[in-house]
């Protein structure tokens, strides 16, 4: 069963955040503040969790920006998304996008923090793909949504529906920055479940 909404948030980037690690809940974040038509929006990547599953994170510089042209065309705000390969939806496996799914790098939250705020700044535009907050205006699930071994996330796993942030620079670069958890399998069926 996929995420119950699914989409991309175009905008601004306003300004980014780091949670205090000694101070957060389940999830240790990295926000993103966008601005919107609607107002702005907090997107929250997930970086490391206190329950010691490890986070891997990956950055995909030089995208096609012919296979992007139409998510760059869309106004700045939220847009649903369907879970197909015609609708600008992600799947870290499938899409021609994103290329091969290899060179994952182990985070420890500073490395994965310091990446992307790094690529986030001076940027012209960013792409948040994820599940909208269920109050409020924001993104979460912003990392791989498939592949869960058997647990409390394996019921929400399917293909097309993984979360991203691709960021645009001034000079038109457009590069992907990606987070999944380790035990997360990166071959999956077409439900998105583990093979």
């Amino acid at each position: 069963m996929p995420l119950s909404s699914y989409g991309v948030l175009a905008g601004r980037l306003v300004r980014f955040a780091r949670e205090d690690p000694n101070d957060f809940g389940s999830w240790y974040h990295g926000k993103m503040y966008v601005a919107a038509p609607a107002g702005e929006y907090e997107g929250a990547v997930d970086v490391s969790t206190p329950s010691g599953v490890p986070v891997e994170y990956r950055e995909v510089r030089y995208l096609d920006p012919e296979l992007f042209a139409a998510t760059a065309a869309l106004p700045d705000g939220w847009h649903l998304l369907d879970s197909t390969p015609d609708s600008g939806a992600l799947d870290y496996l499938r899409s021609p996008l994103l290329g091969s799914p290899s060179g994952w790098v182990e985070s420890t939250a500073d490395n994965a923090l310091d990446l992307l705020e790094q690529l986030l700044t001076g940027s012209r535009r960013v792409y948040v793909y994820g599940a909208p907050y269920d109050e409020g205006l924001g993104v979460h699930d912003i990392h791989y949504n498939q592949g869960d071994p058997p647990g409390e996330f394996q019921h929400l796993d399917a293909i097309w529906q993984d979360g991203a942030t691709i960021i645009e620079q001034p000079t038109g670069e457009l590069t992907a920055f990606l987070t999944k958890f380790k035990p997360q399998s990166l071959t999956t069926d077409d439900n998105g479940l583990p093979i």
